[in-house]
């Protein structure tokens, strides 16, 4: 008999931004192969989290993911749903409301987050009291004068990797210590899953650095002229993926302009503040779309209309700190209005 280390993973019920609790269930497994089937539901004080009244304060966490924690011997990192006590989903459960049950939509994100210091609470590479050089010599860069944080970096890709998840690439983005990450599945909630459980790897994986992640879209401020972190959402259905239409890809674009409030309602917090029409952003007030144009609300990408328009379509509005899965859930509705 081995002891098993479990820790369940949930969405708190904060809002507009949730946050990422867990705790740890210690089972003893004569043969634990890793699988869902193996794992009960368990509880927590929804009190604590927002997401109960303390009369009455139990919620359910039921597992809907299992990748080994590369960190932790027998240890394994499970992806729950808050569901109520009568096994309904909880409010705050954003993964309930995917449709895409067949998994027809597929789904890459691409995380971007400042690597904060805990002593001066800014980003890594700012002075106490000024500013480094402007934006330009940090994207993509190599070497100690404007690369900062890559230890960390690539210490969570390898735990990505190692856990199982569908880990596609590391860059440092524009601004000094903003950095991306970028993951794809073939499913809507598959996809939800693994940002979460990167996320969550790299968070907890701060605590040992003295730093801290901050998914917030603009945490310099609005007015510093620096880029904003997203996470640009990527996706396709079999329409996208295989109808060589050019109409097609127009019609589904054109289907997100009716619902431009409902996207940006669910595309992250002070997104007002990222989304104004520069450094790579189409305004917030605004919806457009074209090919090649990462100033647009939606890009085709080029690659898509070189293979005859046959692809994915890219949602340039989601902020780091979006929920995955409720920006999948709004995406795949938008394209089901589609008229195609």
């Amino acid at each position: 008999m081995a002891k098993i280390k479990l820790e369940y993973i949930w969405l708190d019920g904060y809002f507009p931004t949730q946050n990422m609790r867990s705790k740890t269930k210690v089972e003893e497994h004569e043969d634990f192969k890793g699988t869902l089937e193996e794992l009960g539901n368990w509880s927590f004080d929804g009190s604590s989290t927002r997401q109960a009244e303390g009369g009455s304060s139990d919620c359910l966490l039921v597992p809907v993911a299992i990748y080994p924690d590369p960190a932790r011997t027998n240890g394994y990192l499970v992806m729950t749903e808050v569901m109520n006590a009568d096994g309904t989903p909880h409010v705050s459960n954003g993964r309930s409301t995917i449709d895409d049950e067949d998994e027809d939509f597929w789904f890459g994100f691409e995380q971007e987050y400042f690597i904060m210091d805990t002593k001066t609470q800014l980003p890594l590479g700012f002075p106490i009291g000024g500013y480094p050089a402007p934006q330009g010599m940090y994207y993509c860069s190599v070497g100690g004068k404007n690369t900062h944080g890559r230890g960390l970096v690539e210490e969570h890709a390898d735990l990505c990797i190692d856990a199982g998840l569908n880990f596609e690439g590391i860059n440092q983005e524009v601004a000094s210590g903003q950095w991306e990450f970028q993951l794809f599945a073939k499913g809507a909630k598959k996809a939800g899953d693994e940002i979460w459980i990167a996320r969550y790897l790299l968070d907890r994986l701060t605590e040992k650095y003295g730093y801290y992640i901050d998914y917030h879209p603009k945490p310099l401020g609005k007015d510093m002229d620096w880029n904003g972190s997203g996470m640009h959402a990527n996706f396709s259905n079999t329409a996208l993926r295989t109808s060589g239409s050019k109409d097609v890809y127009a019609a589904i674009c054109e289907s997100f302009r009716p619902f431009v409030k409902e996207h940006i309602a669910v595309y992250g917090e002070f997104n007002d503040q990222r989304l104004t029409g520069l450094h790579e952003t189409a305004s917030i007030n605004d919806f457009s779309w074209g090919i090649s144009d990462r100033g647009a609300s939606i890009r085709i990408p080029l690659i898509a209309v070189e293979k005859g328009y046959k692809g994915w379509l890219e949602d340039r509005r989601p902020a780091s700190n979006g929920d995955p899965y409720k920006i999948a859930a709004r995406i795949i509705k938008t394209v089901k209005t589609a008229k195609i």
